[in-house]
Order: structure tokens, then C-alpha cells, then sequence
């Protein structure tokens, strides 16, 4: 019998070295990203606002200045240009290879406050279950006119249950909040791994670790305020791992994902063995 592994990731920052809209985006708009998001952070401070929705705010509003239609075709040719960290394209394939040489059946997720239309460009868009993200609404001439899901740290915590319960849609509000038994949900919280860098992540982080799954925080490799913020996760105790952001076969990330899935598959097979002795012991006296 398959065990079922979620490997959940962000994405600007974990799988990608910069925010997504850095690499086409906001040099169409005939700005740099320093000043972007400087409008961007002075737009929510100044307005006491979620940063999630003014940065959305600002594509739109700038995309109108410049006379650049922001349709899902041309989000998704601005994501097919956003650059990914050593090994990420390889990535996937690799570890389900070894998922499936040691009976686990993995499948990967997107949960991140970039752009959803974005990433479904980008080179690595077929290997999610699903992506749990940002996106707009779009009017009848196919033009992003409004926010339809704005994703911020306490949201990603909702999309980590739906996962658990297997949700794919976001508009479901119903089935995420019926009583489902831990013994029968789609993906147990101990068969998670997350893969996060910001502070948009810590709250999955830590709820993934606490319910006994597995969290890594990874850093742009070379960066030491990046790495100083993951290896302070460690001591904080909110994550498991920290490492760089290099998903190369036989890299530290690689080797320490490959002993989590042997754990995961170890424990798995263990409480299994336990319901098999137990179900025979209730049959016998019965």
C-alpha cells in the first residue's frame, strides 16, 4: 500500500530567488523592483492595509499608467520568464522516482502570496496537485480588474486543511469545516513537508512541526541575513531543518527530504502494523 506524502511549498524566494513579479513585470512598467515595492510597503503603512492586496493593487494600477493589459496570458508569459534555484526543474522528477522505489505516493503543492496566473507560466506549472495562491478577477474582456484570492501567513494556514482534507477549491467553505475523523482524511498533517523562507510561512511552518510533520526553512545559498533568519527559526524551535535553497541531487536539501519520506514511510507502515494486530485481537474475541 502507497503512502501518501504532500510536499507544500512557497514559492518566490523557496523555489525562485526573487519575487515573481521581479523578472519581467515590473521592468515593463518602466520601474525598478526597489521603487515597486517601496510604493507598494508606503501604500500599506500608510493606509494601515494588507500588503497582499496594495502589491495587487499597484500591478493593476501601474499595468493602466503603461497601457499594458493584464489578461492570464500575459501574467502567465511574465511568469514563463521567472528564474528558479539550481536543481528545482530536476526536482520533482528525482524525488517521486525515489518516492515510488519506496512505495510513497508523493504529490506536490504550491502555498504562496504570489500570483497563482503567474505561476501557471512558470517551467515547473505541471507538477502540482494544486496551486494555492493570489489571483484576480477578470472582466469581460479578459482584463484583471480586482483581487478574487488575496493569500497572506494566516490564509496559507486555511489551505494547509484543505490539503489535509483534500480541497482543491478555495471557494469551498463548506466541506473545510465539516468533522472529517484524523483516521480518515485525505493527506495526515504527519505526511506534510514544508518548504518556506519568509515570514508569510512561519505560522505553516510551525503548525506543520507541532502536528508532526516536517518543516524546512530554505535560504538563497550565499545569503548570511537569510540564513541567519532560518537558522533562528531552528533555535525558536518553528522549524526541523534549515538549509540553502539548492535542490540538486545529493545536497544537503535533497538528503534531508529523502530521510524525512524514509521516516514518514517507517511510521506509516508502524501504525498500520498496529491496526492490523489490534482489528485481529478485537476479531478473535468477538
Amino acid at each position: 500500500m502507497l503512502t501518501p506524502v504532500a510536499l507544500i511549498y512557497d514559492f518566490d524566494g523557496t523555489l525562485s530567488p526573487g519575487n515573481m513579479q521581479e523578472f519581467g513585470f515590473i521592468s515593463a512598467i518602466g520601474t525598478d523592483n526597489k521603487e515597486f515595492w517601496k510604493r507598494c510597503n508606503q501604500m500599506s503603512i500608510e493606509n494601515d492595509a494588507s500588503g497582499i492586496l496594495c502589491y495587487m493593487y499597484q500591478m493593476i494600477n501601474e499595468a493602466k499608467k503603461n497601457d499594458i493589459k493584464l489578461t492570464r496570458e500575459s501574467f502567465q508569459k511574465f511568469g514563463s520568464k521567472i528564474k528558479l534555484y539550481e536543481g528545482v526543474k530536476d526536482w520533482f522528477k528525482t524525488i517521486n522516482n525515489y518516492g515510488k522505489a519506496n512505495g510513497i505516493d508523493i504529490k506536490h503543492y504550491i502555498n504562496s502570496s504570489g500570483l497563482k496566473e503567474m505561476i501557471e507560466g512558470s517551467q515547473i506549472a505541471s507538477e502540482f496537485a494544486n496551486i494555492y495562491a493570489c489571483s484576480f478577477l477578470y472582466n469581460e474582456e479578459g482584463n484583471a480588474y480586482w483581487p478574487a484570492v488575496a493569500v497572506d501567513y494566516t490564509t496559507k494556514t486555511q489551505f494547509l486543511f484543505k490539503i489535509n482534507k483534500g480541497i482543491k477549491e478555495i471557494s469551498d467553505n463548506k466541506r473545510i469545516n465539516e468533522y472529517i475523523p484524523e483516521d480518515e482524511r485525505a493527506m495526515p498533517f504527519q505526511n506534510m513537508i514544508y518548504f518556506g523562507d519568509g515570514e508569510t510561512d512561519i505560522p505553516s511552518m510551525k503548525m506543520i512541526k507541532e502536528r508532526g510533520g516536517h518543516s524546512i526553512a530554505v535560504y538563497k545559498p550565499g545569503d548570511k541575513e537569510k540564513k541567519a533568519i532560518a537558522e533562528k527559526l531552528i533555535r525558536e524551535q518553528r522549524v526541523n531543518f534549515a538549509c540553502p535553497a539548492n535542490y540538486s541531487v545529493e545536497k544537503s536539501l535533497y538528503k534531508i527530504v529523502k530521510r524525512i519520506l524514509d521516516k514518514i514511510k517507517a511510521d506509516s507502515d508502524f501504525d498500520r502494523l498496529i491496526k492490523i494486530n489490534r482489528k485481529r485481537i478485537e476479531t478473535r474475541k468477538s
